[in-house]
């Protein structure tokens, strides 16, 4: 291959013989650091975030919500898990694209990730800078340097390297569950229903749905917090000792986990004092929850620090998770290069920073609209919108590579197959939809989102698709459609 190579729309080009020897990652990973990866991404949503979806639901508009969507990611995590063991590369949903829908399905799918991935840990930071603020009494306007430092401090250990991040990983994941654990023990002689079914209901509303049917829709994009970056996992294939074997394994005993965790959370935090109405409201409810259990002393404010390490976990792995992905990305060429130049210690440090340096600037920019903009909330919305966008194209990618590459070895294989995903797609759709016709508020800042995506598919279109390179993901993707018949000709 000389000078470049090119197919219909796309150009791909000859790089030296260095350029991968400066973007290497390296193998630390086994099935309990996967599951602590899966499970800590995602464990901050039963300490903060879950609760708005009462203010628009109710209780029971969010139980319903929290099955449907249940039901979603059971469909989406057992799909990824067979793709994962067949695509094991640090691309993830990218490279899953890659070889179903060529260069253009593989970068719109990225850019939906790569959304997701930013704007979550800038919503979780928000949690964060909640529960300190709360614990030590500092005022609201002190809420941006809280998540500088975490920012500064999460980032820097990511960069420290993958051993120390994976051990790091598993000990706030078992922190984050033990600290449920205690709330969970200490809820449960204090339940009572009637605190979590105290909103008013509006005209033609209920005790159990408030908001009526429309509750249940508006309520699921704030029950999918409860699972979202669980997908996140075929993102440490390169950095798995076994992917095919122990990707699988840890995206569907994550899930399990989570779903336990989901209907306790919600049950149990909901259903003691100060009652849903209050919690509806709250940056930070599991603190509130444990007011009413331990009294307003400092016992109560000591565990709501350790709580803390709820929001920590899914900080620092999802973190973890845009530094893959914008590595990815960026090494095939569809981001600027330069992005995934990795350090000494195999870690790519240039990705790491600049997808923090982005995401706290969302969440300042978000906060300096004023009080009128509920930060937490705006980007939850604002991550969801990424989150349902590359789920949709994700559940696309398997039915596709299902139909056109039926022959390609499947370590794992979903029981649910095709009709599992078709049902995560159509619910994913269903969220999508729900967040345009929620609050004006979240509406307003979702169509923000949308330009941030109509400009990255300018760039794509002007500059990356001709100066893409062939990655280990891409010569895969290309193999694979070449021994199907496929050719190059689809990648137009």
């Amino acid at each position: 291959m000389s000078g470049s190579e090119k197919t219909p729309r796309v150009a791909y080009e000859e790089v030296e013989p260095s350029y991968f020897e400066r973007r290497r990652l390296k193998r630390s990973a086994g099935v309990i650091s996967l599951w602590a990866l899966g499970v800590g991404a995602v464990i901050s949503g039963d300490f903060f975030g879950w609760n708005f979806g009462l203010a628009v639901g109710g209780f029971g508009g969010l139980l319903a919500a929290t099955v449907l969507i249940t039901v979603m990611y059971v469909g989406l995590c057992f799909s990824i898990a067979e793709m994962s063991a067949a695509l094991p590369h640090t691309g993830g949903a990218y490279s899953f694209a890659r070889s179903s829908m060529g260069p253009w399905g593989a970068y719109v799918t990225g850019l939906a990730e790569n959304m997701e991935y930013i704007l979550t840990p800038a919503t979780i930071v928000v949690g964060v800078g909640g529960y300190l603020g709360a614990v030590f009494g500092t005022p609201d306007t002190l809420a941006p340097w809280w998540w500088l430092g975490a920012y500064v401090l999460f980032v820097g250990l990511n960069i420290l390297g993958t051993v120390v991040s994976f051990r790091f990983t598993v000990f706030i994941t078992l922190l984050a569950l033990g600290i449920l654990t205690v709330f969970y023990v200490g809820a449960l002689p204090h339940f009572d229903l009637e605190h979590a079914l105290d909103i008013e209901p509006v005209e033609g509303g209920s005790r159990w749905l408030p908001f009526g049917i429309g509750g249940v829709f508006a309520a699921m994009p704030f029950a999918i917090w409860f699972y979202l970056a669980i997908e996140e996992l075929p993102l440490a294939a390169e950095e798995s000792h076994a992917p095919s074997r122990d990707l699988p394994r840890g995206i569907l005993f994550g899930l399990l986990t989570l779903v336990i965790c989901a209907f306790l959370t919600l049950f149990l935090n909901a259903g003691i004092a100060p009652g849903a109405k209050a919690l509806s409201v709250s940056d930070e409810p599991l603190f509130e929850g444990f007011k009413s259990i331990f009294g307003q002393g400092v016992g109560s404010r000591v565990l709501a620090l350790v709580a803390v390490a709820g929001l920590v976990a899914s900080f620092h792995t999802i973190i973890f998770a845009y530094g893959r992905q914008i590595f990815s990305l960026s090494r095939a060429g569809y981001f600027p290069r330069w992005l995934s130049l990795t350090s000494s210690r195999e870690t790519p440090h240039v990705a790491l920073v600049a997808g923090g340096v982005l995401g706290y600037a969302v969440a300042y920019t978000v906060y300096s609209l004023g009080p009128d903009h509920p930060v937490g909330a705006v980007l939850l919305n604002m991550a969801v919108f990424g989150a349902v966008l590359s789920y949709c194209l994700q559940m696309l990618s398997y039915i596709l590579l299902r139909i056109r590459l039926p022959d390609m070895p499947r370590p794992y294989r979903s029981p649910f197959g095709l009709f599992g995903a078709v049902i995560a797609f159509a619910i994913a759709g269903s969220t999508l939809v729900a967040l345009f016709l929620g609050d004006p508020i979240y509406r307003k800042v979702v169509v923000g989102v949308l330009i941030w995506f109509a400009l990255g598919l300018v760039y794509f279109a002007v500059y990356g698709r001709k100066h893409l390179v062939y990655s280990p993901e891409e010569r895969f993707a290309e193999d694979q459609r070449h021994q199907a018949g496929m050719g190059l000709g689809s990648d137009s």
